[in-house]
């Protein structure tokens, strides 16, 4: 092994934290100009899936890429740009659903494209197989251990 060159799993795990990062920085110009975040978009993204029930926050935080301890202050900040809103449940008013306004909406139309594009344009170096490959070994670091 080189002085100057890591050991393997290190590299491994350089590797995937650079991608990581160029691909958070990319993502977060492409949604800047339309004042959210990407934290942000994931929340609007999955309540556009969950249609028309919506879901409780601590659904939507179980479902986010990446966790983040402050999704009341999320979905509060969403709020306030008119792009999603709670409804307390009828059944059990302990319990309140988050729903993506018809705002929200529409910026995730806007955006469907640019991000398919964006996508696309991450992988283009790889071929259909090496995509394969590439999600399964990552999926693999998900893994918990034992």
């Amino acid at each position: 092994m080189s002085p100057n060159k890591p050991p393997r799993h290190k590299a491994v795990v350089i590797a995937v934290l650079h991608t990581a990062d160029r691909l958070r920085r990319s993502g977060e110009a492409l949604l800047a100009p339309h004042d959210i975040t990407l934290q942000q978009f994931n929340v609007l993204r999955i309540l556009r899936g969950a249609r028309p029930e919506g879901l409780c926050t601590l659904m939507i935080a179980q479902r986010m890429i990446e966790q983040t301890p402050g999704i009341t202050r999320l979905i509060d900040r969403l709020e306030k740009k008119g792009l999603v809103r709670r409804v307390r449940s009828e059944e059990d008013r302990r319990q309140v659903w988050c729903r993506i306004t018809p705002a929200g909406e529409r910026l995730l139309a806007r955006l469907d494209e640019p991000v398919e594009a964006f996508d696309r344009a991450a992988v283009r170096h790889l071929s259909p197989a090496d995509q394969d490959q590439l999600t399964a070994l990552l999926g693999q670091l998900h893994r918990e251990p034992g």
